[in-house]
């Protein structure tokens, strides 16, 4: 039976469904929750910066309501292949690209120019319909062009696991404030990497689902919205409260009705593709190499065929995407007034001015390799159930660089791993492997078939279970005493 004796110290650390318990039950309120939460996050924030526009007083108050109506045995709740969802007093926190309605998106530049946001989009209706408890939004870098905290508009987000350490990006805020202990629900997205990279920096859960398996706005080729978490069961319950239809977006899928919450999977006899090398991009690192071998024989010992796989991408095809990226962002730039694209980051501005000289030629042959590098995934992956590789190949970086290797005249070398699975559209995840010498976590990445996100939460949890040993007490605000088990 679960504990649900509050010890309000801890609150912004319980996982959400202990928390949903215990409002059922009566031995705790969201209000209580969040007031543990509000003095957490100022003990923390100052060094982290994670967060953009927190709003309090608008959460105390949705709070209080959901407070209400857990007392009157009313939560907000909508069915999900017979299990009631709801997220009715929970804290959540929103990248700041998810539009909200009545707060400006800077989509992490000092470029924009601010106005409020007119509506919520699809990842924030969801979340609200369902009562969750919108607390802040989180940082990212300019355009989520970066894997990286650093940004033009928002100071500089820092790793909680080591604060002269990146969070990753970019989903930066989102990263740093999972691992950081701010509640147990937080929502990126992802479109070459920015929910895994960030997640697995930072020791977390990390899931980019099926391209449109939860709706967003604005979609575009490989973007998707996913929950960040510290346990793959919060990020489950996310799945089911945010993969509801929405008009909005015309690349979403078809609603299905899965039992998100049923994360039971045997392992006994499961085709396991092992990854280690990328094909292109930086070297794998020896700490990291060695902990996705460990999560290998882990499978073969549970009963899994694991067989060593080469890499599914080439050179030329990232190439190709980098020119075409290069030129829809210096598109994009190079129309704002003068004044205002000063004020883009200059890493960026280093890394767009290529596209004024790119041809039509180049052009349309970089947008072709999207289609190659799709093709290639999905064909690499099909004799499995399932892939498994490095979600990074190196640590996390510092935190004041906007790569691991700082240059924007080589800008993917670190995503080898993850652009490839935006591209094919399948779901993919990463989860802690365990840490460096230094400290520094170190991501497996789970790699499903097309549209199989329940799979790959199942296999996730199943791995969750068999690297616990692996894993250390999350990191405290400095000055405040650390946990001993």
């Amino acid at each position: 039976m679960q504990d649900l004796t509050p010890t309000p110290d801890a609150l912004h650390d319980w996982p959400a469904r202990r928390l949903l318990a215990a409002y059922e039950a009566g031995s705790l309120s969201p209000v209580e929750v969040l007031q543990s939460l509000e003095a957490h996050v100022g003990r923390w924030e100052p060094q982290l910066q994670a967060l953009y526009a927190p709003d309090f007083e608008a959460a105390h108050a949705a709070a209080r309501a959901a407070e209400a109506r857990w007392q009157r045995g009313e939560p907000l709740a909508v069915a999900v292949a017979g299990q009631r969802i709801t997220l009715d007093g929970l804290p959540l926190t929103l990248k700041e690209n998810i539009a909200t309605r009545g707060t400006p998106v800077p989509l992490g530049t000092a470029a924009t120019a601010l106005k409020p946001a007119a509506e919520d989009a699809p990842p924030a209706a969801r979340a609200r319909e369902l009562g969750a408890v919108l607390f802040a939004k989180t940082t990212m870098p300019d355009y989520g062009m970066l894997s990286s905290g650093l940004s033009s508009f928002h100071p500089l987000t820092r790793n909680p696991w080591d604060l002269r350490k990146n969070p990753g990006g970019s989903s930066a805020g989102a990263g740093a404030a999972a691992a950081a202990g701010y509640g147990p629900l937080h929502v990126g997205t992802d479109i070459g990497g920015s929910i895994r990279l960030p997640a697995a920096w930072c020791g977390l859960f990390g899931l980019k689902p099926s391209l449109g398996r939860i709706p967003i706005q604005p979609p575009f080729a490989g973007r998707v919205a996913g929950p960040m978490t510290r346990r793959v069961e919060d990020a489950a319950l996310l799945m089911a409260a945010l993969a509801r239809p929405d008009w909005r977006d015309g690349m979403s899928l078809p609603p299905q009705d899965l039992p998100w919450l049923d994360l039971h999977l045997d392992l006994r006899g499961l085709r396991i593709g092992l990854m280690r090398d990328a094909g292109w991009g930086l070297t794998v690192e020896g700490e990291t190499a060695d902990a996705v071998d460990l999560v290998a024989a882990r499978l073969a010992g549970a009963g899994c065929e694991v067989t060593p796989i080469g890499p599914c991408s080439t050179r030329a095809m990232i190439d190709g995407l980098d020119a075409f990226w290069r030129m829809r962002s210096w598109l994009d730039i190079s129309a704002l007034p003068e004044e205002r694209r000063a004020r883009v980051l200059p890493y960026i501005r280093a890394w767009v001015d290529r596209g004024a000289q790119l041809t039509a030629s180049e052009l349309y042959q970089g947008y072709s390799q999207m289609a190659a590098l799709r093709d290639a995934a999905i064909a690499a992956c099909q004799p499995f159930d399932f892939v498994i590789s490095p979600t990074s190949p190196v640590p996390t970086f510092p935190a004041e660089w906007a790569s691991p290797i700082h240059d924007p005249q080589r800008p993917f070398e670190h995503i080898a791993f993850t652009l490839p699975f935006n591209m094919s559209e399948q779901p993919a995840a990463t989860l802690n492997a365990g840490f460096t010498a230094g400290g520094l976590p170190i991501g497996v990445q789970v790699v499903g078939r097309r549209f199989d996100d329940l799979g790959v939460l199942r296999l996730s949890r199943q791995l969750e279970q068999l690297l616990a040993d692996r894993q250390r007490p999350w990191p405290q605000p400095p000055g405040s005493a650390q946990p001993t088990s």
